[in-house]
């Protein structure tokens, strides 16, 4: 939404098994006691996948110890990518959120050691149970995933963090996580289900499926204290890795503080400490403290792999800390042994950890570096290679292998000790190369489901980056390959060596810069459309694409831009019609006979690796029946969102305030303060400068309150009467509305507000409504779930003193940005509500 919201864009490469780079894209270099503990690693066969719905709902500290103490592959399958909830660190939500919270959980796996999988459900907001959930997500497509990432993993045991017996007792998609595990546990292993999968991957049965307990889930110490734990098993799991100084708590809690955008900044424990599972189904359990218990976790599992064991074991037991390459020669027939196995899952898996293992025994470091961050298809980029050993181990740059040009450069350069081997060469890019972009957005999705085309990419967590090289080194005769994305690399004068990936980006991308405009008034407005070069000398002709009744000037633009990533602005004149009408406007650009119409949209944070997203370019014009004032509004922003933006394209002026700088003498400025969703939950300095807003309220003036949570943060003295924020919400965007008071002003001017205004509603009605109020409060609507008791906290209005308090959990943050039209109105009602009035909400 508009420049502060376009301003960002994705990507970054994770493995699905190892991570080459940490935050920011740089390398990735283990010292010796990270080493030792890959080796230990490398002799466990044992897997747990980890099931449960949103990024945050993984228990961190329960992935950590199985990884690092039980030293078991580990994996979290989170059916969505976290696209329904708020932001805390800005203004994206739905599919952009989707991808910052993307990137979060894979941040969170590289300092946990688990892997990451998900689904192709959507994360369309808050559900009440499970049968709403399913009613949105295709419940066939998202149990086919369930199943497809079990019989890819291959898990000996599954943990669901939510229980499926417990339906509405929490969010519906937590329950539905719990029930498609639980039915995934022996479907998993029928070839009759989703056979089309068995193309890749053969059936599989795990051993046992965990309900992963806790205190939460009992509601109090007391009560867990008080249950009986007959059925559960306990972990110890506050284990003390003292070669890494930190306590598996203190590990889960990095883990968990890189959900930024949710703010779950969260403090390390130390000392002892239980998590508790129920056994659900599969196998009984003889020794309750080993979850693995009967399982054969050793290379005993795999056929001609008990030599392999045995001399892992002795290269762990003669592990030189000082000089890890002294046991090379030893990981070398390793590699030898299980590349000759004849196994297919295991085998890969092992492999690429060894590699990992030997390139850090060595100090083998491998790069190779493009000249720039963005290239398009056809295009030549210049790729700076290097290749160093840091070891007296003797091994030879055999080769370079290229993709997806399958090019081979034959080298055979000896790699001497701390001596490295640069080279250059031109890479050019195939014609018919994929943008990068998430390949969950490539295609356009449902309400409640992703479309993903491609089977074998669906449960990939990240972009899928088809532009890699390949080193192929010697060591001690034994060819091993080993791959690397293309990065592009710069020096910050404050962070230092800075890395991102290698885009590529279409030749040419185009915005609407307002991504709502308003013709209320029937008037001709010129509507600006950026271009941005991809590559040099772009020549083409821009188009502004619009409904049959409405009117653009001229049908097209020449655009030339001689450099790339240079930008030129044109105005075309847009004319709406007669009558009301709301359509969704196109731009493009057509350069040599093609038609390019994708927006490129950057996201970049510090805590995630920079990222692009290639979405249609599109915005939507209206022309309403509304009816705007001319208040002057101050709003005070909370967790991330785009309403001061909409507010302008109605015609206010509005300022941001912060909470320091609201004072007597600012507020004289404003005919309306708006605290924008959870102001008082994100901004601890508000509720210090409330006093001064409700004497605002009191000496004639406005003022609209959004939603806020109900934590420790909230002020008394919230609203002028009293007033208690509840868990109540209207889930369902649809749900009928009882116009309580329909003759109050709020319903009636400027705007007259009828039920038609409900209508399109995405994502939910409204959340955390008052469930409790003071008589003073008039409650204007009505509107409940299927099967619930009416709830009337939606909007509330209270008279105080000569001015308006308005309190709203109707998700405004939402409707607005989506371009309701009914939610414009209603917002332009509570902004010119100003007459003291009494109603009787009878």
């Amino acid at each position: 939404m508009q420049k502060t919201l376009k301003n960002r864009i994705l990507f970054i490469f994770i493995s699905l098994l190892f991570f080459q780079f940490t935050s920011a894209q740089k390398p990735q270099k283990l010292n010796a006691v990270e080493i030792y503990n890959q080796i230990q690693k490398l002799n466990f066969l044992g897997s747990v996948l980890y099931i449960a719905a949103h990024p945050d709902d993984e228990n961190t500290r329960l992935i950590s110890y199985l990884s690092n103490e039980k030293k078991a592959r580990t994996a979290y399958l989170s059916l969505t990518r976290g696209d329904g909830g708020q932001n805390l660190i800005g203004p994206e939500l739905r599919e952009l959120l989707g991808v910052i919270r993307t990137q979060e959980l894979i941040e969170a796996r590289k300092i946990d050691g688990g892997e990451q999988f998900f689904s192709r459900a959507n994360d369309f907001g808050f559900s009440k149970n499970p049968d709403e959930t399913f009613e949105i997500w295709d419940r066939e497509k998202v149990l086919a995933d369930v199943v497809w990432t079990i019989r890819k993993f291959q898990p000996d045991v599954i943990i669901n963090r939510f229980d499926h017996r417990t339906s509405g007792t929490t969010h519906g998609h937590h329950t539905a996580s719990a029930i498609l595990s639980y039915e995934s546990f022996k479907l998993s292993n029928n070839p009759k289900r989703f056979p089309e999968q068995l193309k890749w991957y053969s059936p599989w049965q795990p051993k046992r499926l965990f309900f992963n307990a806790s205190i939460n889930f009992y509601g109090s110490q007391e009560k867990f204290d008080q249950a009986d734990k007959s059925k559960l098993i306990s972990l110890e799991t506050g284990a003390y890795y003292p070669e890494l100084g930190k306590s598996n708590q203190e590990i889960a809690a990095l883990s968990r503080s890189s959900h930024k955008s949710q703010g779950f900044g969260s403090t390390g424990n130390r000392g002892k400490e239980t998590e508790y599972l129920e056994l659900i189904n599969g196998e009984k359990l003889n020794d309750k403290s080993n979850i693995f218990d009967g399982i054969d976790t050793s290379w005993n599992r795999v056929k001609d792999g008990k030599a392999i064991g045995e001399l892992l074991s002795q290269i762990e037991s003669q592990f030189n800390f000082s000089n890890p390459s002294a046991s090379i020669p030893d990981l070398i027939k390793v590699y030898q042994m299980i590349s000759s196995l004849d196994e297919n899952h295991w085998k890969p898996i092992k492999l690429e950890e060894l590699k990992t293992i030997i390139a850090s025994c060595t100090g083998l470091y491998l790069e190779a570096v493009s000249n720039v961050q963005q290239a398009t298809p056809g295009s030549t980029i210049k790729l700076r290679l290097e290749a160093i050993n840091r070891s007296a181990v003797p091994m030879e740059l055999s080769s370079i292998d290229i993709f997806p040009n399958q090019k081979n450069s034959v080298l055979n350069k000896p790699l001497n000790n701390n001596i490295a081997e640069k080279n250059s060469i031109d890479l050019e890019l195939p014609e018919n190369l994929e943008y990068s972009q998430p390949y969950w957005l490539k295609h356009k999705g449902t309400t409640g489901m992703y479309q993903v085309s491609e089977q074998q990419n669906i449960g990939i967590p990240d972009i899928i980056r088809d532009v890699k090289l390949q080193f192929n080194i010697k060591i001690n005769d034994v060819n091993i390959p080993f791959e690397r994305d293309i990065v592009y690399k710069y020096n910050d004068k404050v962070k230092g060596e800075m890395y991102n990936y290698l885009d590529i980006i279409p030749e040419v991308s185009t915005r609407i810069l307002d991504q709502i405009s308003f013709f209320n008034d029937g008037k001709t407005k010129k509507m600006a459309v950026q271009v941005k070069a991809g590559k040099d000398n772009i020549d083409g002709s821009v188009q502004l694409e619009l409904a049959d009744n409405w009117q653009v000037s001229p049908a097209t633009i020449a655009v030339k831009l001689d450099k790339k990533e240079s930008e030129k602005t044109v105005y075309f004149d847009v004319t709406p019609p007669e009558n009301p009408s709301e359509i969704t406007a196109k731009s493009s650009v057509t350069i040599n006979n093609k038609k390019l119409e994708k927006e490129q949209i950057i996201i970049n944070y510090d805590h995630i690796s920079k990222q692009q997203v290639l979405m249609p370019a599109e915005a939507k014009f209206k022309k309403l029946d509304l009816k705007t004032t001319n208040e002057r509004i101050g709003y005070i922003m909370g967790a991330g969102d785009e309403v001061p933006e909409c507010l302008n394209q109605m015609g206010y002026t509005v300022s941001l305030l912060t909470s320091e700088e609201i004072n007597s003498r600012s507020l004289t400025n404003f005919d309306v303060i708006i605290t924008g969703i959870r102001a008082y939950n994100t901004l601890p300095g508000l509720k210090n400068r409330q006093h001064l807003l409700l004497e605002f309220v009191k000496k004639g003036k406005t003022m609209i309150v959004q939603y806020n949570t109900p934590d420790g943060n909230i002020p008394t003295n919230i609203a002028p009467y009293p007033l208690t924020i509840s868990q109540d919400r209207v889930t369902d965007e649809n749900a009928a509305v009882e116009f309580l008071v329909p003759n109050h002003t709020v319903l009636n001017y400027p705007n007259q507000i009828t039920p038609k205004d409900f209508k399109g509603w995405t994502q939910e009605q409204g959340l955390y409504y008052p469930n409790e109020f003071d008589a003073a409060f008039t409650p204007i609507f009505s509107s409940h779930d299927k099967g619930e008791t009416p709830k009337k906290g939606a909007l509330l209005i209270a008279t105080y003193g000569k001015g308006q308090y308005i309190y709203t959990g109707l998700s405004l943050f939402r409707e607005l940005p989506m371009g309701v039209s009914g939610a414009y109105r209603l917002m332009a009602n509570m902004i010119a509500l100003k007459t003291p009035e009494s109603v009787n909400p009878e």
